[in-house]
Parts: structure tokens; C-alpha cells; sequence
């Protein structure tokens, strides 16, 4: 492939083979989300692999009225991202220093988004288990794809729907990991024109970025969909951003450039 670096080449293959598996393995893609999608550590579906594989998976299917309809455009635009910014970002930092960036994005983004989750439904279960439910018979109920209605005596609407939520939503796309590529861009590169497909105004990247970022928090802080599907993970954007950032600040501030890997 032209025009592409080594490793972003191999990273969109193997996200390319991961979402064609969940496309033809098994029933709607559930067969390579149980096994490779992330999981509450909570649930039985949980595996420690998940921790890695999550990042290379994206939704293959939707379900509709007719049937299920093949779903294109997660991969689709988290692949061109990838290309457009990681190839760059890849010539400037050297092979095996972005293999480490792009990874320690991504696991940034489980761990702000994913810990999130984990907090909230272990709250919530707590609360629970003060009112006289049992711990093992709740995480028993859920794990066979179920509730117990009376739960709602006890709990608001909106906190049995974060409860269910954080136990059955499952984590997967490279999104965060692109979102920590997309900071070291602006950072190794801001004064790049960007611009959006609907807003065809270049602007440079050190404002550009930022500005994604803000609207990726303001999202993840309000529940209000500006851009993105509203089952868009924000707080996975904004931790991949955040440890993107962290990790450039770092490796500029000690001049990276004469500490190559490769």
C-alpha cells in the first residue's frame, strides 16, 4: 500500500480481519464481541485478553426490523483516521515507539472509560446489597442476560438504566487509541490545516484538535450528541487524548527525537 507507513499498515489489516470474523463467524457478530470485546469484570463474558483486543474490533451488524443491516461506517472512518494522521505520527516517532503510543492510548481510554463503568455499577450494586439483595444472586440475575424488576423499588429509573447499562454495554473500536494519534499529530505537526467534511474550513491543527476534544468532553459530560452516534463512547475519546497528550508532553519535553526505539 502507498502513501501508508508499516505499522499503521498492519494495524488497519488486523482491524479490517477483526471486523470481517465478526461479520461471518457466528450469529450477528456475537461470537467475536463475546470473545474479543471488552466486558465488565463483572460479567462471565469477561477475558484478560480483552483488555488488547478491544481496540481492534468495531460493530460489523445492526439490527433492524428486517433483519440486520452490515454496519460500515465505525471501521470505515477510524481506518481513514489512522491513515491520514498515524502515518505521519508513525514517520515521526519510529516504528516501535508508536507501537508502544498507539497501544498505551488505547489502554488509556479503557481504563478512563471502562473504570468509569466499573465504579458506577459497583455504586449502585453496593446500594443493593444495603437494601437486603444478594451480591452473588444480582451478578447471577445479570449474567444470564436478566433483572429483577422489584430492583426499581429500590433504585430511580435513570440508575437502573446506568446499572444495566455499565454491566451489559461492551467496549470495542479503535477510537481511543486514534483519538491519542490525533493529539500527537497537532502536538508534532500544528500548524497543519484540518478540516471537517460538513465544515470545509481549514483550520490549523492546534486549534482544531482541541476544539474535537472539547466537544468530545462537552458529550461525555452532558449525554448530548454533537457529531458522533449517541452510543459513542466519549470518556474512551477523551482518555485516549488524554494519555496521547501525556505521553507526547513527556517524550517532547525530553526531546524524543534523539531517543529513537528504531
Amino acid at each position: 500500500m502507498r502513501g501508508i507507513s508499516e505499522t499503521v499498515k498492519h494495524i488497519l489489516i488486523i482491524n479490517v480481519l477483526f471486523w470481517i470474523g465478526t461479520l461471518l463467524v457466528g450469529q450477528n457478530g456475537t461470537l467475536f464481541t463475546n470473545l474479543f470485546a471488552f466486558h465488565t469484570p463483572d460479567s462471565d463474558l469477561f477475558k484478560p485478553w480483552q483488555i488488547i483486543t478491544h481496540m481492534f474490533m468495531h460493530a460489523s451488524v445492526v439490527p433492524t426490523t428486517s433483519g440486520t443491516t452490515i454496519y460500515f461506517q465505525h471501521i470505515l472512518f477510524n481506518m481513514f483516521a489512522l491513515w491520514m494522521f498515524g502515518t505521519p505520527v508513525e514517520k515521526a516517532l519510529g516504528q516501535k515507539k508508536f507501537i508502544f503510543f498507539y497501544l498505551s492510548a488505547g489502554l488509556g481510554a479503557l481504563l478512563l472509560h471502562g473504570g468509569y463503568n466499573y465504579f458506577q455499577f459497583n455504586s449502585i450494586l453496593d446500594t443493593l446489597v444495603a437494601s437486603g439483595y444478594d451480591k452473588i444472586e444480582v451478578l447471577s440475575l445479570l449474567n444470564e442476560g436478566r433483572y429483577d424488576t422489584r430492583w426499581a423499588s429500590v433504585l430511580s429509573e435513570s440508575t437502573l438504566n446506568d446499572f444495566t447499562s455499565s454491566f451489559f454495554t461492551v467496549l470495542l473500536g479503535a477510537s481511543g487509541a486514534i483519538m491519542g494519534v490525533l493529539v500527537a499529530f497537532g502536538m508534532l505537526f500544528p500548524d497543519n490545516k484540518l478540516m471537517l467534511i460538513f465544515l470545509p474550513i481549514p483550520i490549523k491543527a492546534k486549534y482544531f484538535i482541541p476544539g474535537i476534544i472539547a466537544l468530545d468532553l462537552f458529550s461525555a459530560i452532558t449525554g448530548v450528541s454533537i457529531f458522533s452516534p449517541s452510543n459513542t463512547a466519549y470518556l474512551a475519546h477523551v482518555g485516549g487524548a488524554v494519555f496521547g497528550f501525556i505521553m507526547m508532553w513527556y517524550w517532547k519535553k525530553n526531546s524524543f527525537n534523539k531517543h529513537r526505539w528504531d
